[in-house]
């Protein structure tokens, strides 16, 4: 049974996928994880070539259980063993066919906005990969491009350091480690080869 949240984020949805369009990206919406899940393996030809991000949505969705079960060659950063390994993923990762990946925050009127650490997660958006997937709950949808620069600084980058370490002092020093963490800062404004970048919204609350 559909709810006035479900039926307001679809219209949402409707709307940003519009303007993804508009943005060279392409954009699909699904109710949940498992319709999530299926629209990801229609868009993924067998045989290909896959990678992704460190992504707690592509956890949450049962996503990664799913890659390594298929007709794929998927490049797994979490099977490196080693900080060196890790290392060898992330830059072979940067030659796949598909990449997967979420992002921080997007904006309503269709901009991707995202943080990173090491940077092999945006740098991957930005080139390398001949396709991206970017798959995020409807939670990370934000109202405007500077709501989605503020959701990022303010809620998705503090709760990844979590992540790492969880004993921090007070809510300043946790937002001062968070600010620090984010040398790399990107905006999506628009995808120079169209049809590169798909965005897929999932009507639930995922990630950070």
């Amino acid at each position: 049974m559909q709810t006035p949240h479900s039926l307001y984020n679809q219209l949402l949805a409707q709307n940003l996928i519009a303007n993804l369009a508009a943005r060279n990206m392409e954009g699909f919406y699904c109710e949940g994880a498992e319709e999530a899940r299926k629209k990801i393996t229609e868009l993924i030809p067998a045989g290909s070539s896959i990678s992704c991000g460190g992504s707690a949505t592509l956890h949450q969705i049962g996503l990664r259980a799913v890659l390594k079960n298929g007709d794929y060659r998927f490049l797994d950063p979490d099977d490196g063993k080693t900080g060196a390994d890790k290392d060898a993923i992330a830059h072979e990762a940067l030659g796949v066919d598909y990449y997967l990946m979420s992002s921080n925050a997007i904006a309503a009127t269709g901009e991707l906005v995202n943080a990173d650490g090491y940077g092999n997660r945006v740098g991957a958006l930005i080139f390398g990969p001949k396709k991206v997937i970017v798959i995020a709950g409807m939670n990370k949808v934000a109202p405007s491009l500077e709501d989605a620069i503020a959701r990022v600084k303010t809620c998705a980058a503090p709760k990844t350091m979590l992540i790492f370490k969880r004993d921090y002092a007070t809510l300043a020093q946790l937002q001062a480690a968070a600010e620090l963490a984010q040398s790399q800062f990107v905006i999506t404004h628009r995808a120079p080869i169209k049809g590169r970048i798909t965005v897929l919204l999932i009507g639930e609350a995922l990630g950070y």
